[in-house]
């Protein structure tokens, strides 16, 4: 069972809670069936690797772990961390989501 998710890949979220509450980031990925998502800059962890073509020096590098979804607020155009709807558009009938606090269409 996953849970409706209304943020996409390439939105800017904000991080509401957690360890790297606050931070404001891109959404890298996501993964609707665990209802997580990878953003840039936010909860980060080491991770120890072996020497490979990309690192021939091997070591600890930091990468972003997931982060659940309910912890993550869109980021509108105006830079408010907004709840997302959706509503159908006047002008081409298709649905679109729009920010809860400023009633503006995110695209």
């Amino acid at each position: 069972m996953s849970i409706k998710i209304k943020i996409k890949k390439g939105d800017t979220v904000k991080v509401i809670s957690g360890v790297s509450k606050g931070k404001q980031g891109r959404v890298l990925r996501i993964d609707a069936e665990k209802g997580r998502a990878v953003v840039e800059g936010a909860n980060l962890m080491k991770k120890h690797t072996k020497p490979n073509a990309e690192n021939p020096q091997g070591g600890i590098i930091e990468q972003e772990a997931a982060i659940h979804i309910s912890n993550l607020m869109l980021i509108d155009a105006k830079g408010n961390a907004t709840r997302i709807g959706k509503k159908k558009d006047e002008k081409t009938g298709k649905t679109v989501r729009f920010s809860k606090k400023s009633g503006e269409v995110i695209k």
